[in-house]
């Protein structure tokens, strides 16, 4: 990206004598709320993607925004991507489908950044960060939804900030745009704390951020980030954790139906050498590669709410795309709610297995007691998608449909892809054995958990068994 410049109309953006429809469309709902704003400083992409540029985002145009006095909204800068949607219409980025469906992915990025007294000019390091997750859209091809949370892991600006991750949630000002190219709804980044982030796994993230429209400090009505924020919303209230998070999810579940992780499986009932075992389990060894069936049905079982645990691959994220996920029903469903599922029968054989040893990294582990509490005593079920390799570990109750494993065969296999059915009387026995998962503090590794009458182990290793497995 070059540097920050105003620009004005299609001379500025180098398309003469016809201004784009699609980039119209977008500066006319920006106008609306920016009438005296006619010239915005704007970051533009050097190359443009689809001359085989690096950054998807055309532009990124950043308004002063004096806020909300009657609603107590303070002063901030205000940041619109240009890109995601089709711009253009003639095929250069995104595919022409008409004007009745979505514009190219069908939104743009919008953050709203405190402005700190003095500041005369907007930060540019937000339009970097809104690149950066517009490049996961174009190269995974997942779009976001309001509610989707993004693991970062990292200070959005690079400093000591304890705004590290994100969540997503509609522009409270910027209304959806209707272009000859289809609909451009606005989805506002918001900056949270890890705990912030971690509530929102184990519950959902419309509801943190309705706690956060509530307290000032942490983003107020319109949400607005300040990366000097020191506090959590649940430093700020401590009674919000246990009176409406605990609470959401007892009563809600969990909406994060699966994650990335580094995790591996081993069949217990099988010696290794076997060579007609199928699994893909083993530290150190070659997986073997999953069937394009396999594959598919896999991807579209972590359809809704798959996540990555590290900041060069983010989530695939469109949990929030489908309805809640019926919270009053013990019924789930592995099969995909958008396009016909590939069943069970349709995929390779079916092993059952006697005994199995799960392995998870640190992070992967503390996510155990939300996957037992948050989703299968819902009836629901959570996956682990290794970023390792084909590997795959699906929890699931028995109230789910479409799985593979059953009650009296609760371990089963389809190659690499290993499926746990557990009932509620043992999720409630194994919550309790692994309690202190549940606790902020790292737990010294590596720890065990047993259940020999279940012939199930379950051990929690450090990164480095999985990062140099041949070490």
């Amino acid at each position: 990206m070059d540097e920050v410049r105003p620009t004005s109309g299609a001379q500025a953006h180098g398309l003469v004598p016809l201004f784009p429809p699609g980039l119209q469309a977008i500066y006319g709902e920006c106008r609306r709320l920016y009438p005296d704003q006619a010239n915005p400083l704007q970051v533009t992409a050097i190359v443009k993607y689809w001359l085989g540029g690096p950054d998807p985002l055309d532009y990124i145009s950043m308004y002063r925004n004096m806020g909300c006095p009657a609603q107590d909204v303070q002063e901030h800068w205000h940041y619109v991507s240009f890109g995601l949607s089709d711009l253009y219409g003639d095929n250069r980025v995104h595919e022409f489908t008409g004007a009745d469906g979505p514009s190219g992915f069908g939104f743009e990025l919008t953050f709203r950044l405190k402005r700190e007294v003095g500041e005369t000019a907007p930060p540019t390091w937000p339009a970097e960060l809104m690149q950066g997750l517009a490049r996961y859209v174009f190269q995974s091809e997942n779009t976001f939804c309001s509610g989707d949370h993004v693991s970062w892991h990292s200070p959005l600006d690079n400093s000591e900030s304890r705004i590290q991750h994100m969540l997503l949630t509609e522009d409270p000002q910027m209304q959806p745009v209707q272009t000859p190219f289809g609909t451009v709804s606005f989805l506002q980044i918001v900056g949270v704390c890890t705990e912030e982030l971690q509530a929102a796994q184990q519950w959902n993230g419309q509801g943190i951020l309705e706690l956060m429209r509530g307290v000032r400090v942490a983003g107020g009505p319109w949400l607005i980030t300040d990366m000097r924020r020191g506090e959590t919303i649940f430093d700020i209230d401590p009674h919000l954790q246990q009176e409406r998070v605990d609470q959401g999810i007892e009563t809600e579940g969990s909406n994060l139906s699966g994650v990335s992780a580094k995790c591996v499986w081993d069949d217990l009932s099988r010696p290794p050498e076997d060579e007609e075992d199928s699994r893909s389990i083993c530290i150190g060894s070659q997986p073997r590669r999953l069937s394009d069936k396999d594959t598919e049905q896999i991807r579209e079982t972590l359809r809704k709410g798959l996540e990555f645990n590290n900041k060069a691959a983010l989530p695939p994220i469109n949990s929030q795309r489908q309805s809640h996920e019926r919270p009053q029903s013990r019924k789930d469903s592995l099969e995909s709610e958008s396009s016909a599922a590939i069943v069970p029968h349709e995929l390779v054989r079916t092993r059952q297995l006697e005994s199995v040893h799960l392995k998870f990294n640190q992070e992967s582990g503390t996510l155990l007691p939300l996957c037992l509490r948050g989703r299968l005593l819902h009836g629901r079920h959570f996956t682990y998608k290794s970023i390792n390799g084909d590997t795959a570990i699906t929890f699931v109750s028995s109230g789910v449909e479409g799985a593979f494993a059953t009650e009296e065969h609760p371990y089963a296999a389809h190659g690499p892809w290993l499926q746990i059915l557990l009932t509620e009387e043992f999720v409630e026995q194994m919550l309790g054995d692994i309690q202190e998962l549940s606790t902020r503090e790292e737990t010294k590794l590596p720890k065990e958990f047993s259940w020999p009458e279940k012939k199930l182990k379950i051990s929690v290793l450090p990164d480095s068994v999985f990062d140099n497995p041949l070490q």
